[in-house]
């Protein structure tokens, strides 16, 4: 994996990402993921909602300690070499407090799929172009 991320930005923990033991609730990393993959592929021009779209297929997340509200969390993603419709995104998660060790770290793998059939299609040009 690269030493710099591909993109990377904050997200504040909400009241309501806590669960009856008082921190982040396991789940939620995966919408973390989720807005940080959005915010990053608006951010690098990629058309989403047209005739194609991206779409996890496999997701993951190991957790190394728990979270709490408030906080801001800095979300990095590394990127994988692409396969011919899909690639790997790995994430890793700091809290405000360490930037140094990550609180968890995910992955996902990403395929880009025609919206008429469902099928997976090579990825966009402007996707392959981040590789």
């Amino acid at each position: 994996m690269p030493n710099k991320p591909f993109y990377s930005c904050e997200i504040p923990v909400r009241w309501g990402d806590m669960d009856a033991f008082g921190h982040v609730n396991n789940t939620i990393y995966f919408r973390y993921f989720e807005e940080t993959r959005f915010q990053w592929m608006l951010e690098k021009g990629v058309p989403i909602g047209g005739d194609t779209y991206p779409v996890v297929v496999t997701i993951g997340c190991t957790f190394f300690r728990p979270v709490f509200h408030p906080d801001t969390l800095r979300v990095d993603v590394f990127i994988s070499e692409p396969g011919r419709s899909s690639f790997m995104a790995t994430y890793k998660v700091y809290t405000s407090a360490d930037q140094e060790n990550p609180c968890s770290e995910g992955y996902s793998k990403i395929v880009w799929v025609e919206k008429a059939t469902g099928k997976s299609v090579a990825l966009p040009d402007a996707v392959r172009a981040w590789f």
